[in-house]
């Protein structure tokens, strides 16, 4: 089944792309939720004429990504949790408290926007990639360290 997407869904695709899916997903799923309409001829017609409009915006805020991305840099985050003697948290670092750190150096990105390699479960040097734009995907280094 084919349809369109209304807004970024992680893992399938972004606002405005044509995605295949399986049909119990899209017909139960994604159309009763408002996140995608069937791709029609008439659909497809509407959404490229949405893109031709809103062309400028889409490269305004790939540009505003870029801005955040360079502003950001080569920042590292410091995140203190309760671990174990062995090193192992207690929980999992997760990308609420990766939004809060970065709130807290003056960096303000959605914590859907923070996404990991690898679950975080023990104290270490993480990668975590900041999905700014569909375009432009940032990764920064995390170090999960002991209270």
């Amino acid at each position: 089944m084919e349809v369109i997407l209304r807004e970024d869904i992680q893992g399938l695709g972004y606002k405005n792309d044509t995605v295949e899916v399986k049909p119990g997903y899209g017909r139960n799923f994604l159309i009763p939720r408002g996140m995608a309409i069937l791709a029609s001829d008439s659909n497809k017609k509407m959404i490229s004429e949405n893109i031709r409009q809103a062309a400028h915006k889409a490269e305004k805020a790939r540009k505003d990504a870029e801005g955040i991305a360079k502003k950001i840099g080569e920042l590292t985050l410091e995140i203190k949790t309760k671990a174990g003697e062995s090193g192992k948290i207690f929980g999992a670092i997760t990308p609420i408290q990766v939004a809060e750190a970065l709130a807290a150096q003056g960096h303000e990105v959605d914590r859907k926007r923070v996404s990991f390699e690898q679950k975080i479960k023990e104290v270490g040097e993480y990668t975590a990639i900041l999905d700014l734009h569909k375009e432009v995907h940032h990764p920064i280094q995390v170090k999960v360290v002991a209270e």
